[in-house]
């Protein structure tokens, strides 16, 4: 599943973006390709994520899926594609406070049935969370809370992946770890990987950089 932004323009900033960034250019992100999407704070990194993920539709142009245009969808059709095709970890992480952490992975676990409980028990132990799946993430550091939401995001299928800054809070070890699951899984389902970032570097094998 191809994405593409034909001349999108996010109306708050509409004549106040750089000439570099994507806005009102045509972008492709092809299948199964990595993408860096780099922008100091208030560019509108977060924005491109909800348009792709269609939780905002305040732009100028088009926003295609597999050259479809997304203001067409329906309420049926973005929640069929948010359970088959594409998985997100917001930048406010969006957890249920007073769920346990494993209680948070399996929200979607359940709708899909498509990883085990063995499985997300071992991305727990990579990512060095296993003995805190029991807890209420509000127990929880924020760093600790992203490898939740990231796990929660990788017990669907998906064919893309959209990351909002989801190291913020995360040293460099632990960075890695999660980078490396995150590369096993998208290789292990094909899929291409949007991930927003302040202007750090990453260990994937992006294909391509985009400013915002």
């Amino acid at each position: 599943m191809d994405i593409a932004l034909r001349t999108v323009v996010p109306k708050p900033l509409e004549g106040n973006y750089s000439s570099e960034s994507i806005w009102g250019k045509d972008i492709d992100f092809k299948a199964g390709h990595y993408y860096l999407v780099k922008a100091s704070s208030g560019k509108g990194k977060s924005t491109l994520i909800a348009y792709l993920f269609g939780t905002r539709s305040d732009y100028s142009g088009s926003v295609l899926l597999d050259g479809k245009e997304t203001k067409s969808f329906s309420l049926n059709d973005w929640s069929a594609l948010r359970k088959e095709s594409i998985a997100i970890v917001f930048q406010d992480l969006r957890l249920f406070d007073h769920m346990s952490a494993f209680e948070n992975i399996i929200i979607k676990q359940q709708l899909t049935k498509t990883v085990s409980d063995e499985a997300i028990q071992a991305m727990a132990k990579q990512l060095g969370i296993d003995h805190l799946l029991g807890k209420p993430v509000k127990y929880l550091s924020m760093g600790q809370q992203q490898r939740v939401a990231l796990i929660r995001a990788l017990v669907q299928p998906f064919k893309w992946l959209l990351l909002d800054e989801p190291f913020s809070h995360l040293d460099a070890e632990n960075t890695l770890k999660m980078e490396a699951l995150i590369k096993e899984v998208c290789e292990r389902n094909g899929a291409g990987l949007i991930l927003t970032s302040l202007g750090n570097g990453s260990s994937l094998n992006i294909h391509s950089e985009v400013l915002i």
